[in-house]
């Protein structure tokens, strides 16, 4: 596959879990850059919840991916060649597109990173799309303040393990939710959270109350399904919820029952 592009494209909608049969991976040749346009190696792939939805088809904040087009993702990775003044082969960037190796891309749309100022992978975590998410959700929304209860589901992910930090520094009390120990050593060690509730645990209700003594001021919802229904009635009065996500039902054929 030397001097070819590879590709991974959407072959069908997933119904449920997707499978390797919704894929297509496919080669071609590598895209020439137009006037103004920068080809891009990419060199990191994001791989985020969100694009969940936009391979399902269903109408949503934006446009889903077409049968037979590349996958969405952003790229970051290194000038191959370039036909804007901006640009020059061996720059590395943010803003190359799609599940492929290679994308000729505007350079209006690219971001210049010096890996000298920050790992290159960052621009697609703590430095991009999940640590901003992580800033205007907590800063907008959650507000937390000092001596607050936080909860954070799917703590361990790009977009918890940001959320649980900030609001470590607002001086609040951090309880973080992630699936098994590992996760939570690492959620509790490397992150800083006070706690970590593994959610498979036998009584996921009850650990909470342990954890969160005075209740719940402030939630970060990432996840949904029996996590949410264990949170929502420990909430206070006037508290806040960040609704983020709801991974663990993106892959639902039928809704979800309303809890009662």
């Amino acid at each position: 596959m030397k001097n070819r592009n590879q590709q991974v494209l959407l072959k069908r909608r997933p119904i449920g879990a997707p499978t390797t049969a919704d894929f297509d991976i496919a080669g071609g040749p590598i895209p020439g850059p137009s006037d103004g346009e920068v080809l891009v190696r990419g060199i990191y792939l994001s791989l985020d919840p969100y694009m969940r939805g936009r391979i399902s088809g269903v109408r949503s904040y934006a446009k889903p991916v077409d049968i037979g087009a590349v996958i969405e993702g952003r790229v970051v990775g290194q000038v191959v060649r370039s036909r804007d003044p901006g640009f020059r082969e061996g720059d590395y960037v943010f803003g190359g597109y799609g599940w492929q190796l290679y994308s000729a891309v505007p350079a209006k749309d690219l971001l210049k990173l010096d890996p000298n100022e920050a790992p290159l992978s960052t621009a697609l975590g703590v430095l991009g799309m999940p640590g901003l998410t992580a800033y205007v959700g907590l800063s907008e929304i959650g507000r937390p303040q000092r001596g607050e209860t936080v909860v954070v589901s799917a703590a361990s992910g790009a977009v918890g393990a940001v959320v649980g930090q900030f609001a470590k520094r607002a001086g609040a009390l951090i309880v973080g939710i992630a699936g098994g120990a590992d996760k939570c050593r690492y959620v509790e060690g490397e992150l800083g959270f006070d706690v970590c509730i593994d959610h498979r645990s036998a009584d996921l209700a009850a650990a909470l109350d342990r954890a969160c003594p005075r209740g719940i001021d402030v939630y970060w919802e990432n996840v949904g399904g029996a996590v949410q229904q264990a949170v929502f009635p420990r909430l206070n009065d006037f508290g806040r919820m960040v609704m983020c996500g709801m991974v663990s039902e993106y892959n639902d054929v039928e809704p979800p029952p309303v809890p009662i």
